[in-house]
Parts: C-alpha cells; sequence; structure tokens
C-alpha cells in the first residue's frame, strides 16, 4: 500500500470519514489501487486495522450518467440482506470538494477474481461445475428478485427496453466508427426487426461474469461487484452476455477478454447453464438466441470502440492491439445465433 494514489487524496478522505462516520478510521490511511483505466476506480484503503473500499469515477471523466457513484451505491445499497451477495455499503459522498468526484466507501470483501486460466485451470474439473452453477444460480436470485419490496421500483425504465438498448448501441457504434464493417449493421437490423416481447422484467446487472465477482474460499460467491450499468429491463440480457463471455470467444488466440472459462477450458456448456437458470428462476428462455445474438452485438461494438481509440493513440497498456480483431467474429458468431432463434 502507499500515500497518495491518483484520483485519492487520503488527507481529505480522512477528513471526510472522520466527520461523516466518527470512529471508523483509527490509524494513517494507505490506500492501492486495484482497478484503473476505462471503467472506475478501485482503490483497497486500509488504516492498519482493516480495510474498506472507495469506488470513483476515472480520472478526466465527463459523462457523469456512465458512471454514476449513486447509482451503484444504491442498488449494492438495496441488495443488502437479499440472497445476492454485495458488499456493505457505508458511505456515499457527491461533494466533488473532497476527491474532485463522487465516490462511495464500501466494505472490503476477500476473495478471488477468475479471470485467467493459470487461476480457473487450479480448479479440478468438478470445482469449475460447481462454481459455474453458482454463478448461474445468483443470478436467477437476482433477476427474480421484486424491485419493489427492496427499494428499486423506479430503478430504470423497463418498458421499450430491449429497442432502446439496440439503439443506445447502434449509436454507439455510429461514434467509433474507423472501418467498414458492413456485417455489424446487419446485426444490428436484424437485431431491431425481431425484437421479443420481455417476458419478465427485474434488475439488470449489464455485465455480469465470472471476473466481476469475487470467489471465496469454499467458492461460495462471496460478491457480485461492477454495478454501473445496472438498470430495471428485461434480465435475460444478461444471460445472453454471459453467454458470449462463457463460450462465444473459444479458440480465439490472444483473446483479451473472458480468459480461462468455458467448455474450452472443462467447464460446462452454456446450455447448462440456461436449464440450471431456467429450473431456478422460472423464466422463458424461448427466445435466448436473441438475447445471446444481442450479446454479441454490444460486445462487438464495445470492442470496435476500444480498436477505435487504439488506432487513435487513446489507450495505455498492454492487449488493446487484439481487441480489434474480435469484432469480425463477434459479428458472425451473433449472425449465427440470429439464424438458430429463425
Amino acid at each position: 500500500m502507499s500515500d497518495d494514489l491518483p484520483g485519492l487524496d487520503l488527507t481529505r478522505l480522512r477528513e471526510h470519514l472522520d466527520r461523516e462516520l466518527p470512529g471508523l478510521v483509527t490509524g494513517p490511511l494507505t490506500a492501492q489501487l486495484v482497478q484503473g483505466g476505462r471503467s472506475n476506480l478501485t482503490y483497497i484503503v486500509g488504516d492498519g486495522a482493516q480495510n474498506w473500499v472507495v469506488r470513483r469515477p476515472p480520472l478526466g471523466h465527463v459523462l457523469a450518467t456512465a458512471h454514476d457513484m449513486s447509482r451503484e451505491h444504491r442498488v449494492m445499497s438495496a441488495l443488502a440482506g437479499t440472497s445476492v451477495p454485495v458488499p456493505r455499503t457505508h458511505l456515499l459522498c457527491q461533494d466533488d470538494d473532497v476527491l474532485g468526484a463522487p465516490f462511495y466507501v464500501m466494505e472490503y470483501v476477500p476473495g478471488t477474481v477468475y479471470r485467467s486460466p493459470e487461476l480457473t485451470t487450479n480448479l479440478s474439473v468438478e470445482q469449475r461445475r460447481d462454481l459455474s452453477l453458482r454463478l448461474i444460480d445468483v443470478l436467477a436470485d437476482l433477476h427474480t428478485l421484486d424491485p419493489e419490496q427492496v427499494g428499486l421500483g423506479d430503478f430504470g425504465r423497463p418498458d421499450g427496453f430491449l429497442e432502446r438498448q439496440v439503439r443506445r448501441w447502434s449509436k454507439q457504434l455510429a461514434a467509433s466508427r474507423s472501418r467498414e464493417l458492413d456485417d455489424i449493421e446487419r446485426l444490428a437490423e436484424l437485431l431491431g426487426a425481431r425484437v421479443p416481447a420481455t417476458r419478465h422484467t427485474g434488475i439488470v446487472h449489464g455485465d455480469y461474469r465470472l471476473d466481476n465477482v469475487l470467489v471465496g474460499d469454499s467458492l461460495e460467491i462471496s460478491a457480485v461487484l461492477d454495478w454501473e450499468m445496472a438498470t430495471l429491463g428485461d434480465p435475460l440480457t444478461d444471460v445472453g452476455l454471459l453467454a458470449v463471455y462463457w463460450e462465444g470467444l473459444d479458440g480465439i488466440k490472444n483473446n483479451p477478454i473472458a480468459k480461462g472459462i468455458g467448455p474450452e477450458y472443462e467447464f460446462p456448456p452454456v446450455r447448462e447453464l440456461w436449464q440450471r437458470y431456467a429450473e431456478r428462476s422460472g423464466i422463458d428462455l424461448s427466445d435466448v438466441e436473441w438475447y445471446r445474438a444481442f450479446g454479441f452485438f454490444k460486445l462487438a461494438v464495445i470492442s470496435e470502440g476500444i480498436h477505435y481509440r487504439y488506432a487513435h493513440g487513446q489507450t495505455v497498456g498492454d492487449g488493446f492491439e487484439h481487441v480489434g480483431a474480435l469484432v469480425p467474429h463477434l459479428v458472425s458468431q451473433g449472425l449465427s445465433a440470429l439464424d438458430e432463434e429463425a
């Protein structure tokens, strides 16, 4: 751990915590940045006796709605005490004078983030299956919660959710085009023309995958993280996108995302997870291939945006040079999913 880090003034943070939560901090604060870059910044902060986690938007961030601290704080606070494990929230600060941006403080939950083959291959095949079923069980539990009962009845606009999602990501694509990708526009058009009727409305995580949860020593899901895209809508968008991460990138050389999971690494196939989800949630999966196709489209647009920034010299770090090569594969897989759905 260290002293001040970019985006985190420990003196100001300590003063604010002493003012709002007197007695919480008992020693000098130190901090470690554990997640940075394009997403919200995550720090582990400690006083020598206990640790907490501080989350704030990226540095230089201008689109507040894309990194809404109050949104993350609200959904995790609402889910406390439910069957969906989340860190306990301590404080939300919307005063930019403290750290230069809104932030919140939450409980530090120990656990492992399984985001590489080096980690997942340490598990036995039986453990991989058990972890997979626990992952999908938590998603089913999230989707069957009553938003009204947990105080999230006004957390989003479920009506027209799927149509808006297709339009939103199509607009995002138009804003980050740097090359010809005719098939991606065809995929968007087909998705828009075949939008299914929403069969169930619930809390949507927005980016649910294995490396967005913490896993405890007994392979239980100890916390679901990264709620910045959460909303109310059609929860099968989570199911479709999880399928893309799970086995939609099998065999891709230099794959920079979703590493070490899926049948390629002796995890159960996604159809087994779908069956488990349907049994636990009672939600009809008749149109699941459309949702998988939409997941491919969403991830293709995100990847194209990253490729655009890489091509314009706006990325820092390794691996970005491989992202652009994913896009044609994702588009092709999306079209194939629609062929299966037709």
